[in-house]
């Protein structure tokens, strides 16, 4: 133990060296359980909810309470709240119903990185089509969620955007057993074109007059595509893309203009709360 004499030096000690000096009296195996429970207070992943129906908050702080890496820090109702509230309290992820408006819901993924550049947006929906699906991961969003789905997808959902990746139901980056499915595809410059226009959101005849081949081209080279990677489908291709073409895969691109410098951003969803 740390005698008084040492107590009334510790003005020679910063605060990480106290702290390692008082571990060094406790036995290896105590020294150990200390470490671990810092580091579990450590890689606690905080998630805030912008949620309208009590019922279903209720059932997700009762979920979030059961994992011991998951940390609910709080809730609201309306976007604007919700921005103003990740804005100071910084948390990991934020789940967004889209009770609001999916444009409005867009419009807050794109700007909340203004704000809160770590906090990863997750859609919590019940249903959503595919191209709304491809204007949520353009704007920003981290994951897709349907609230359909088990508890085990929830829970698996936050972990896996935690740790960087971006996900889907179905649509996981790893196969099931934890392998890569295939690594280092070698796609073609065409390839590589195409794949940036899957990304973008683009359809086949898009594609085809961007590029300046013929939409029967673009299938040929999506075949090609599909054999070399692995992936099943266009959406799956859309949702991989950025790491197929090298790209860092927490820079996604975002829909429309968003600026830096508007101080009170969160003023432009208080008028569209409950269309």
């Amino acid at each position: 133990m740390i005698s008084p004499g040492a107590l009334k030096r510790t003005d020679r000690y910063t605060s990480n060296e106290l702290a390692e000096s008082t571990l060094s009296t406790y036995l290896p195996a105590r020294r150990a359980s200390i470490y671990k429970a810092k580091a579990n207070i450590l890689s606690r992943i905080s998630v805030f909810a912008c949620e309208s129906q009590p019922i279903v908050l209720e059932g997700l702080v009762k979920v979030l309470s059961g994992c011991e890496d998951l940390d609910f820090i709080g809730a609201a109702s309306a976007l604007g709240d919700t921005f103003a509230a990740v804005r100071q309290a910084q948390p990991d992820i934020v789940l967004l119903d889209h009770a609001g408006g999916l444009k409005a819901v867009f419009e807050f993924i794109a700007d909340v990185k203004n704000v809160a550049p770590s906090c990863q947006p997750v859609l919590w929906v019940h249903d959503l089509a595919d191209v709304d699906c491809f204007r949520a991961l353009r704007c920003g969003a981290r994951g897709i969620l349907k609230k359909t789905l088990p508890v085990t997808a929830l829970i698996e959902c936050l972990r896996a955007v935690a740790a960087g990746n971006v996900w889907i139901e179905g649509s996981a980056e790893q196969a099931p057993d934890g392998s890569e499915r295939r690594s280092a595809p070698r796609l073609t410059p065409r390839e590589k074109q195409i794949v940036h226009q899957i990304c973008e959101g683009q359809k086949n005849k898009e594609i085809a007059h961007t590029l300046s081949i013929t939409a029967g081209t673009v299938k040929v080279h999506l075949m090609h595509i599909f054999e070399k990677t692995g992936v099943k489908d266009r959406f799956e291709l859309a949702i991989q893309g950025r790491k197929l073409l090298g790209l860092d895969t927490s820079a996604v691109p975002r829909i429309g203009p968003a600026s830096e410098n508007i101080p009170e951003a969160a003023l432009k969803y208080t008028h569209i709360q409950g269309e």
